[in-house]
This record gives C-alpha cells, sequence and structure tokens, in this order.
C-alpha cells in the first residue's frame, strides 16, 4: 500500500511540473473535430503524444497542426474505426513513432436516429459496429502494448457513452444499446486487465453541444459504408443561433448544455493519475441531468 501511494505521489508531483500525462502516449478516436479535438488538445497541453484519428484525414491533420504549433506533439491517421484493418493501422503508426502506447480513448461515433419500428437492420448493425465492435477491436489489438506485468506507467481505456446508454431515448434503439453494451465491455475490461495496472472506465455524456446535438436541418452529414448520414437533431437549435443553443435548459440543474472543453476535461480526469483508484466506473457528465 505504501510502495502504491508513493508511486501515486510520484506520478502527481510529475505532472504538477510537466502536465498530467507528461512522456505519456494516447490514441483519441474521432478526435478531429468537438469533444475527440477538444480531447487530443487537451491531453497535448498536459503533456501526452496525441495519435488523432478521424475519419476525415484533413481535419485530423489540422489537429495536429494545431497542436504542434503550440508545442505538442502528435501524428494524424486517418480512417473508419470500422474498417477491419484499422486497428492495426493505427497501432503500427503509434509504435512506430512513439514506442508504447498508455491511454486508448473510444470517442469516435454519431447518430442513425429512427424510431424503433422504423429502424432497419442497417441502420442498427451500423451503429453497433462503430460503437460496439470497433472500441472492442481496437482494445483487443492493443493487448500486447497495454497488457504488460510489471509496468507500472499510467495505462488506461477510456470508452466514451451516453445517458442514452443509460437511460434510453426516444427515436436511438441502435444508439442506446451500443451505449449501454460499452459501458458492459469497459466493466468487464477492468476486471481482466486490472491485474496489468490497466484502468478502464466510461464516460456518459448528457447534452454537450457538438455537431450530433445541434439541429438536423444544419445539414451535417457524413458517408458511412457509402451511405450519406444526415447527423443532428430535428428541431433542435441551430449553430448559427449560439445564444439560443446556451439558453436555460430546466432539464438541466447548471441550466445550459456542455462545451466539447468541459467534456474533454472529464475524460483527461479519467485518464489521469488523479484518478489513479478508479476503474470501471461509469461517470455521468451531465450538468445534473438525469439524477
Amino acid at each position: 500500500m505504501a510502495e502504491r501511494l508513493s508511486q501515486v505521489a510520484g506520478h502527481l508531483s510529475n505532472a504538477h511540473g510537466r502536465g498530467l500525462l507528461a512522456g505519456e502516449v494516447a490514441i483519441i478516436t474521432g478526435s478531429g473535430q468537438g469533444i475527440g479535438r477538444s480531447c487530443a488538445i487537451l491531453f497535448a497541453k498536459e503533456g501526452a503524444k496525441v495519435v488523432v484519428s478521424d475519419l476525415d484525414v484533413k481535419k485530423a491533420e489540422a489537429v495536429v497542426d494545431e497542436i504542434t504549433a503550440a508545442g505538442g506533439d502528435a501524428i494524424a491517421v486517418g480512417g473508419d474505426v470500422g474498417a477491419d484493418d484499422f486497428p492495426q493501422r493505427i497501432l503500427d503508426a503509434t509504435i512506430k513513432k512513439y514506442g508504447k502506447l498508455n491511454h486508448i480513448v473510444n470517442n469516435a461515433g454519431f447518430t442513425f436516429d429512427r424510431m424503433l419500428h422504423t429502424t432497419p437492420d442497417d441502420a442498427f448493425d451500423i451503429i453497433i459496429k462503430v460503437h460496439v465492435r470497433a472500441p472492442f477491436r481496437l482494445i483487443r489489438a492493443a493487448a500486447p502494448y497495454m497488457r504488460i506485468k510489471g509496468n507500472t506507467e499510467n495505462r488506461s481505456v477510456v470508452n466514451v457513452s451516453s445517458t442514452s446508454g443509460l437511460h434510453g431515448n426516444v427515436g436511438q434503439a441502435n444508439y442506446a444499446a451500443a451505449k449501454s453494451a460499452v459501458i458492459g465491455l469497459t466493466k468487464t475490461l477492468c476486471k481482466e486487465w486490472g491485474v496489468f495496472g490497466v484502468r478502464a472506465n466510461t464516460v456518459a455524456f448528457g447534452h454537450i453541444v457538438t455537431r450530433l446535438t445541434l439541429a438536423k436541418e444544419d445539414g451535417a452529414s457524413i458517408e458511412i459504408d457509402g451511405k450519406k448520414v444526415a447527423l443532428g437533431i430535428p428541431g433542435a437549435k441551430s449553430a448559427k443561433d449560439a445564444s439560443a443553443v446556451a439558453q436555460s435548459n430546466p432539464l438541466v440543474p447548471l441550466g445550459r448544455p456542455g462545451t466539447p472543453d468541459e467534456a474533454a476535461a472529464s475524460i483527461l480526469f479519467l485518464a489521469s493519475p488523479l484518478a489513479a483508484y478508479v476503474s470501471g466506473h461509469t461517470l455521468e457528465v451531465t450538468g445534473g441531468a438525469g439524477i
């Protein structure tokens, strides 16, 4: 016990002088924009070497440019997280550049909303593929670099879930099922890899202002498996009306939605030595909604 406390104290002492994640290496999927982008920039600010990944490699490269311009260290790896070759590609790039891996943040995802009785198989399957199968395959492929006895470095996996996975949500049978499943995946990982010093946690977000929670009428979309998927919520506040987005929300005790930077801070906490004895936990980041 005393030895472990000494290790944690040492981590915190180092973090105080050089950043919470000084010298550590993190893969962050879906980090070309939104929460993932904020997370990549914050991790780099805290001393991490960041592997920025996004479906749109140009967006990933733009984030890398931001990080390097600020004196950080990052590389970009583009591609679909659901592709069969993705896990090995991103791990090969990470190990070739940095020689190790400390953290995986499985953040990539999108919504494909339909009422349950009108949801086609492909709309269900693709959400499960991206939100559950893809994180599982990346974690499994990373085992040789993280599942190492005697390694006392700070190491963790943070999987992104949602309040939809905790409580369900109208029009999101596919998304709710996937985000619930990833919590079970995380808890299992916690129990299997804890003996190797690897922590596994989930963060369940409520209303965070990203392209997924703004108006579908804004026209944001992505192409998955050759199909165009519209993003956003019908009738939600438009990105063009920032004041409306920030207005009081009676369903959220704090009275407002969260920002991507606030969401990223919760992920940083779970990955950092500040959460050295936190594993298997689902952290709700909701402004108090759902209590």
